[in-house]
Order: C-alpha cells, then structure tokens, then sequence
C-alpha cells in the first residue's frame, strides 16, 4: 500500500514558515503533483515526505505507518531529486543499479531492472558512459532510471525533467504516466510548470506561501478554481480578472456591465466588490456570437498586441478607450482582455473590434478574501430569470 498522509504538517525556520498546517490524503497508486510558484514550500512538503527534514509540527504516514521521524531509508521511498545527484566515479549502469546491489539483489534480475529502465529514459546504449561524459539532460535520466529499478512503493520526484530539452520533456511525461501504469506505484510529483501538473496528475495540491490553496483533479483546479490564486496560476496565459460593484442588475466594472441576477448569490449585497475572472478561451468577437450559448452585451475594445502561437492567435485588448501608453503608465489590467481566437481569424493590430463573454464560464471571487463566489452565470432577458451556479468548497 502506497497511501500518504500528512496530518497539519508545518515547517518552520526561525520565524519563516515554509509549510503552513499542510493536510493532504494521497491515495495508494495516485499521481499527485504539488504545484505552485517558486519559493511557496512545495519542495519543503516533499522533503518532510521523503525524511529529508523533519516537521516541526504534525504527523506524516506512509502505507499506513507513521514514518515522521524515520530515515529515509526506512520510509519505502525512492526519489530523483531537482539538483542531479550522480556519483562520479560510477558508469551509468553502476549508478542506476547502486541501490539493487546494496541490497544484494541477483545479477539477473539487477540486469533486468537497469535495461528496463534505461529503455524506459532513453538511455540505451550509455550504460557504460561515465556522468562527466554526458550532458545534463542525460545525467538526470540516469537519477530517474535509478529511482525505477527500485521499485517502492512510493517514488518522490522534485522537477526531475527540469534539465530536459522541450521534446524530451514530452516524451518523459508520457513515459511517466506509463510507468505509474505499469507499476501502479504512488507518485508525488513537485513542479511549475503546468503542463506537467495538467496532463499527468490524479489530482494536483495547488500551494502559495506554505499554505494548500486547492487539492482537487486538474480540470477541477482549472474549471472551478477555489480562489483568486489558483484561478490566476493555474492555466498559461493566466485568466482576466476585473474588479467591479454590483448593482441591481448586475456586475459594473470600469468599462462594461455584466448583467446577471445578484440575488442568487449568497452573502452577496448591492455595491459589494467583487473580482470578474474569464479565460481567453471564453472571450469571443461579437461576429462569433452563435457559438456562446449566453453571451453577453457587446464590450467595444481595441486590438492592441497579437501573438500568433500556431494553432491559436492571443489577442490583447484595450477596452474604455485606454491607449497603450496609459496602461503603461498605470500598470493596470482594468482596462485589458486577453483573448484565444482561431489562427485563421483576419484581425490585425490596432484595430476596432467588439467583444463578447461566454456568461456561462465566468467566474466571481470576493476581492478582498479571494474566495471564488460563483462559476458560471446564467442570464436570459426573455421568461426566465437570471441564475449563478454557486462555488462549491473542497472535500
């Protein structure tokens, strides 16, 4: 059994907090990836998990067995650390296959394991190479390699594909989410980077300044994200938000009105501040309007940047009539939408376009607590009332 679980786990230095009363559930053969920015105590929750340093407060178990104080060896872990960890005077095969031969496993079946798990990293053929022969990316093939012929019950991986170059790093993830397969092992999985965390996680912890934010599956984090934080990092380019006051009617910002029934809305009073979110994908031109189920009044804006990315176009928008050198010098997003259109769209740079907002993906957050209010607002002005489809909190 590879069940984990950190019971109000903290770590603190000094008068530093860089785990803040941590609480997870990992279930037994489960890919969790524990995300956030750089410095939010991600690495530091693995390392508690791993034996490499020990909480200040709480219990963490593992398979059952509470192992807060144990060494690492003792644990049943195997993991690939960010900063690769190779003994230098080993070949490749000697490296990945140390940890077998300590426990004096056959030759036959340690043979087995590396060759597995070199075709697995790519690394056939390099057994008998020595790390200072090989480039960085290769050497931390050799680091994952050597935590797979291990084979524990639960593998600790902190920004292994870090030093990866952008092709290898796709294959790798493909080739992790086969091995969790393969083994049916559990795997806690430490990164930035978000496709990591979208494409091969169960569910991902999403971690700001020591704190869990949200510990749900991807499309959860993505769809109906807990709060202001994770709606903004979760999802490249990040979502729009505009703050805005509620009226009888609706949501006012600056520049446009929002219309959709506030009386549905617990807790939600007239003139209240509220943070409109929405994600480029969801902002259409007024000329696709037929494809938005509940699209909202027209927004008059102007194209000001664009970024062709192949299979789509971002378009950034200045809307109230700002100019760009006003947004410079306000350092403001009030006045700006990001927008995802198809690359065959004919729009050019500083040019009058109209806008519309998918109602139904809207998002509310309160603007002083950050805690999302609603996902999703529902309006039609003929027969029926408007209605917002309340947030849920988390398990």
């Amino acid at each position: 059994m590879g069940e984990v679980n950190l019971e109000h786990v903290s770590k603190r230095y000094d008068d530093v907090t860089a785990v803040d009363d941590m609480n997870l559930n990992i279930k037994d053969g489960e890919f969790v990836t524990l995300v956030g920015p750089s410095g939010c105590g991600k690495s530091t929750t693995l390392e508690t998990i791993a034996g490499l340093t020990i909480p200040t407060d709480g219990t963490i178990s593992i398979a059952d067995r509470e192992v807060t104080t144990l060494p690492p060896k003792d644990r049943g872990i195997a993991m690939v650390f960010q900063n690769i960890a190779l003994f230098p005077h080993m070949d490749v095969y000697d490296n990945i296959s140390f940890g077998l031969r300590l426990r004096s496993f056959e030759k036959e079946e340690v043979d087995r394991r590396v060759d597995q798990a070199a075709e697995i990293v790519q690394l056939e053929g390099m057994l008998d190479r020595m790390p200072d022969e090989m480039s960085g990316g290769q050497r931390q093939r050799v680091a994952i390699a050597r935590a797979i012929v291990r084979q524990p019950e639960v593998f600790l991986m902190d920004e292994p594909l870090a030093n990866l170059d952008a092709k290898l790093r796709v294959h790798m993830r493909t080739e992790l989410q086969r091995l969790h397969k393969e083994l049916d092992a559990t795997i806690i999985y430490v990164t930035h980077d978000q496709a990591e965390a979208m494409t091969m996680s169960d569910r991902v912890a999403v971690i700001n300044q020591g704190e869990l934010q949200q510990f749900a599956p991807p499309l959860t984090c993505y769809n109906e994200p807990t709060n202001l934080f994770v709606a903004g990092f979760i999802g490249s380019p990040s979502m729009n938000f505009v703050e805005g006051t509620i009226d009888s009617n609706g949501l006012q910002t600056d520049d446009y009105h929002v219309d959709f029934e506030p009386g549905h809305l617990n807790g939600v009073a007239s003139d209240d501040r509220l943070t409109l979110g929405v994600r480029p994908e969801d902002v259409y031109l007024v000329e696709d309007a037929d494809d938005v189920a509940n699209p909202t009044d027209p927004i008059p804006a102007r194209t000001d940047v664009l970024e062709p990315m192949g299979d789509e176009i971002f378009v950034y928008l200045l809307t109230g009539g700002v100019s760009p050198e006003d947004i410079d010098a306000e350092a403001d997003d009030s006045h700006q939408l990001l927008m995802s259109v198809d690359p065959d769209k004919d729009i050019n740079t500083d040019e009058e376009v109209e806008v519309i907002l998918d109602r139904e993906h809207l998002h509310l957050f309160d603007t002083e607590s950050g805690d999302a209010i609603a996902h999703g607002l529902e309006f039609s002005s003929v027969g029926t009332e408007p209605t917002g489809t309340e947030a849920e909190g988390d398990d």
